[in-house]
């Protein structure tokens, strides 16, 4: 079990360092993490019997509060904040049915969101702890290690371990909940492809909310007894360059927009303590390798999961990176490429949809039957996306289904529009291109960019390397592109803001 892993790290090496809290600036050794989650455990379930919601920023504290619940026998719902805190607030607990939101008031001064029915400030909590709960936490923190463990929480490897939501950056999101069993496969399985054991410090700055956050940034370090080093907000870029240098982790872990702006605030020599640094989440760019590569002398192994999946997928093993690919897929997950015509395995090279089972892979989606069976066949996750399996084995990511558009009768990627874009905009342009519908021909394609063009030129350009039917019909600028907490383009809002420019203009 994953508190049971905890403890373990806990119990034999009590004074190492669990957490170096760069938000707070505390460091919290592992015992005193051990010592806190007990005592949280006790207060959550005082609070909720089955389900407790968290919406806490990356920190030592969310850590604990998160530790916590599952020590308790509570499933932890983590409430994405990054983007309408208030509204997946208030479908967190629609979804879900529970009352009780473990937070911080800075979070809701930082996000606008309004005091809510059922909030619980976590610095209440601590600030109201008496000698009683600090006492019965210190005497169960000593008890025989068996002892211990058949006192915090479950021990059935099919119990939720956490409900996480989907992106949304499509449609609403979904409800996806993870077991014990899901998420210790997936740390084992991605440890040992990488090697994770012989490292010691890790880079946690992805939101917890976030599954990559989660497995990899909060519950691999405590089971592995690492240290975790801890910032609320990974998009101060220079903060977190610096906190790189001063605290020397040898685990980076982030999305290639994370890992662009960090490496763009620092200095050669800031990451010499760096072993691995493993990109997900999206497509890695190669001018993102290559400026890893120049400046600090690392390679980027790209990886590939998504929420369903506990998350990873697929990664690029160390001794074996073929940048470009997202890998070939970890111990216990078996991944083949299907026809999204005639339904039948493509052979190697053949562009399909990814489907993935295993060890990892989600039962199904809370509360809805239908989107489960149409996801779930046969114990064969539909991720959805599209790529093909090369005769080596590995996985190569070619978009998202749902990003194409269907034009006179033809499917016409949107990644396709948006990698030709990329290839001729300058590099500190961004590129997106978004569907929109149209009475003559269903839908129609409009590209955006995050800075004027000369739109004559880029076209021109376009037309030698598209079809003319791929060619965006017009082109807008939006300066700073919506983000969800991943940092991926939030391609529902921007679709949205471009249909309102257009009716505008």
């Amino acid at each position: 079990m994953l508190q049971h892993r905890f403890i373990n790290s806990a119990l034999k090496n009590p004074s190492k360092v669990a957490f170096v809290d760069r938000t707070t600036d505390k460091d919290i050794t592992f015992n005193q993490a051990l010592l806190g989650s007990l005592i949280l455990s006790r207060r959550f379930r005082k609070l909720e019997t089955d389900r407790i919601g968290i919406m806490l920023p990356t920190s030592a504290g969310a850590a604990l509060a998160v530790i916590g619940s599952v020590m308790g026998g509570l499933t932890p719902v983590m409430i994405n904040y990054s983007t309408g805190a208030e509204k997946n607030y208030v479908y967190a607990q629609q979804q879900c049915d529970f009352k009780t939101v473990i937070t911080t008031r800075p979070l809701l001064e930082k996000t606008g969101c309004p005091e809510l029915p059922g909030m619980v400030f976590i610095e209440d909590i601590m600030a109201n702890l008496g000698k009683l709960e600090k006492v019965l936490g210190l005497i169960k923190s000593k008890a025989p290690v068996a002892l211990l463990k058949r006192l915090t929480g479950s021990h059935d490897l099919s119990k939720p371990a956490v409900i996480l939501f989907t992106s949304g950056s499509e449609k609403d999101p979904k409800v996806v909940q993870l077991t014990q069993g899901n998420l210790l496969s997936n740390i084992d399985a991605f440890c040992d492809m990488m090697d994770v054991h012989s490292m010691d410090r890790l880079l946690a700055v992805l939101p917890y909310f976030h599954v990559f956050g989660l497995t990899i940034s909060l519950w691999t370090p405590m089971c592995l007894g690492m240290t975790s080093i801890t910032y609320a907000n990974p998009l101060e870029f220079k903060t977190v360059a610096s906190i790189i240098k001063e605290t020397e982790p040898e685990l980076l872990i982030g999305t290639p927009l994370f890992l662009e702006g960090y490496a763009r605030q620092s200095s050669a020599g800031d990451f010499k303590s760096v072993v691995l640094t493993v990109s997900g989440a999206d497509k890695c760019p190669e001018s993102l390798r290559t400026l890893y590569r120049d400046k600090h002398q690392l390679e980027i192994f790209e990886g590939y999961g998504t929420t369903e999946t506990s998350p990873v997928i697929s990664v690029n093993p160390r001794q074996a990176n073929r940048p470009g690919s997202i890998g070939i897929p970890i111990p216990n997950t078996v991944v083949k490429i299907e026809s999204f015509e005639t339904g039948a395995e493509c052979p190697a090279g053949e562009v399909g949809k990814i489907l993935v089972k295993g060890d990892g892979v989600m039962e199904g989606y809370l509360n809805d039957v239908e989107e489960s069976s149409l996801r779930l066949k046969s114990g064969w996750y539909d991720t959805g996306d599209l790529g093909y399996l090369d005769a080596d084995g590995y996985l190569w990511h070619k978009g998202r289904l749902k990003r194409f558009v269907k034009i006179g009768g033809e499917m016409i990627s949107l990644v396709m529009v948006e990698e030709a874009l990329n290839e001729i905009t300058p590099e500190s342009v961004e590129c997106c291109a978004v569907e929109i519908p149209d009475a003559k021909r269903g839908s129609r394609i409009v590209a955006i960019t995050s800075a004027k063009i000369e739109q004559s030129e880029i076209q021109k350009k376009l037309s030698k390397e598209l079809p003319n039917i791929a060619l965006p019909k017009s082109y807008i600028v939006v300066s700073n592109f919506p983000r969800m907490g991943s940092g991926k383009t939030d391609f529902r809002t921007l679709t949205e803001e471009v249909r309102r420019q257009l009716k505008d203009s």
